[in-house]
C-alpha cells in the first residue's frame, strides 16, 4: 500500500546508519536512479532484502527516487556499500557509490 505523501513531507524521510568513529573519514553515498523498468515493489523489495531497510523506509525511498530521479539510499563506509551497490545492479537496478 502506497501513503499519500507530499515531496515535502518525503523529504524529511531519514536514514539512520550506524557509522563507527574509526569509519568517519572514509564514508560515502549509495544512490539509487530511477528508470522505466522496475516496479515499485521490486524496488522496494530490494531496499528491504540487501539494504535491511524498514518496508516504511524502503517505501518512502522509492517514491523519493520515483519523483527527484535519485535518492541516497544509504550512507556507510565505501567497504560496506560496495558489495550491497552491486547486489542491487545485479537486481536491476541503476546504482552508484559516490565519496
Amino acid at each position: 500500500m502506497l501513503y499519500d505523501l507530499s515531496v515535502e513531507e518525503m523529504e524529511e524521510v531519514l536514514v539512520e546508519d550506524e557509522v563507527s568513529e574509526t569509519d568517519i573519514g572514509d564514508v560515502a553515498h549509495l544512490i539509487v536512479y530511477n528508470d522505466d523498468h522496475n516496479t515499485f515493489d521490486w524496488v522496494i523489495q530490494c531496499f528491504i532484502e540487501i539494504l535491511g531497510h524498514t518496508p516504511e523506509q524502503s517505501e518512502q525511498l522509492a517514491l523519493i527516487i520515483h519523483f527527484k530521479g535519485k535518492a541516497t539510499v544509504k550512507t556507510a563506509p565505501k567497504n560496506e556499500l560496495k558489495p550491497k551497490k552491486d547486489a542491487l545492479v545485479d537486481r536491476g537496478l541503476s546504482a552508484v557509490i559516490e565519496e
